[in-house]
């Protein structure tokens, strides 16, 4: 499996991640525990986890996702093997059951959500420690339409400097690694940029934020900073909560599906996906392809892309999304998704 350079960093991370945000939801342990087992043995050992999963967020549950990889590591062990990357929580988005609300990305509070993370993960150390979303209004998780009402809200913000200050301090005590930032946007990660230079503080080395076929803002702004300031993109959703494997064509619910569990997830359910997923569907079908493959190769081929995070509910959708990653498609394929993505550009952003 090919492998790249997360940003300036030293870490060589697959081109595969494994996403793990069903586990204690949708997944028990014994299952999770057969998805991190053949995740190694495909020499997938980058893992990517929250304090805040699994999802849905649910103060019963909350948790349980960093537990379960705990669980496996402290049972197979081989933690020298492994690249974990967690996120520590934002006020906002989740939940008062999170350290009963003290979710700011303060000194103390960073330091809390760490202890938290270290004990349930069962290891001394996080390889990449990101910021889950900003704590500050911004246009992420599907918000468009930033303007002057979203900007009246910035008071009382922690400052980018004293957070990124927290999070150099835990470098250096050993704790975590690198950092990174989750659904960012391009000031954002500009802003913590110059802040690392300008203090002498961490640079960070990536950002996890959406990315598929239907959702390519990622492309305008965020792609140009990974090409010049060496920030990998780790790309989630890449199948758009199901969507891209085509199993909601035509109106299909299947009962297992998240979008037919949980109707918060409403992010792709629109005409405008229905319409780009169908189109993306029968190009796969015209050149032998399944829609998964298609999804998954496109984004594999992206100069700005590190890692691409796949998560499964079944083992056999893990194979099928690993599997994917063997392909390599063609400039007239290529072509051919820019013909549809003109007509319709982003309709899940």
């Amino acid at each position: 499996m090919k492998s790249n350079r997360l940003g300036h960093s030293d870490l060589v991370v697959p081109e595969i991640c494994l996403g793990t945000m069903t586990f204690g939801e949708q997944n028990t342990q014994n299952e999770a525990f057969e998805q991190l087992a053949y995740a190694l043995d495909q020499n997938i050992h980058f893992w990517d986890t929250a304090e805040m999963y699994p999802v849905p967020p649910k103060p019963e549950t909350q948790g349980s996702t960093e537990t379960i990889i705990g669980n496996w590591i402290a049972q197979n062990g081989q933690r020298d093997k492994l690249i974990i990357a967690t996120k520590i929580a934002g006020p906002q988005q989740g939940g008062s059951q999170i350290r009963d609300g003290h979710t700011k990305f303060i000194a103390s509070e960073i330091s809390s959500a760490i202890d938290g993370s270290l004990k349930r993960l069962q290891t001394d150390y996080i390889d990449l420690y990101q910021l889950h979303w900003p704590q500050r209004p911004a246009n992420f998780f599907g918000t468009l339409g930033y303007g002057n009402q979203q900007a009246a809200l910035t008071q009382n913000i922690t400052p980018l400097a004293e957070t990124l200050e927290a999070l150099s301090n835990e470098v250096k005590k050993g704790r975590i690694r690198h950092i990174g930032l989750s659904n960012e946007t391009p000031w954002g990660t500009l802003k913590f940029l110059h802040l690392a230079e300008q203090l002498g503080l961490e640079k960070i080395v990536s950002v996890q934020n959406p990315y598929s076929l239907l959702n390519r803002t990622y492309e305008v702004g965020m792609s140009e900073i990974a090409q010049f300031e060496s920030v990998g993109l780790l790309a989630y959703s890449p199948l758009a909560f199901g969507y891209l494997t085509g199993k909601y064509r035509h109106g299909a619910r299947p009962a297992d599906g998240r979008i037919s569990l949980f109707s918060r997830f409403s992010r792709y359910t629109n005409p405008q996906s229905d319409w780009a997923t169908e189109q993306y569907a029968r190009l796969a079908e015209k050149h032998g392809l399944s829609l998964t493959q298609l999804a998954l190769a496109f984004i594999k081929q992206q100069f700005f892309v590190s890692s691409t995070i796949i998560g499964a509910t079944q083992l056999s959708q893990l194979k099928e999304n690993i599997h994917a990653f063997e392909l390599h498609l063609s400039e007239e394929i290529l072509t051919e998704i820019e013909d549809i993505h003109k007509q319709q550009p982003n309709p899940a952003p």
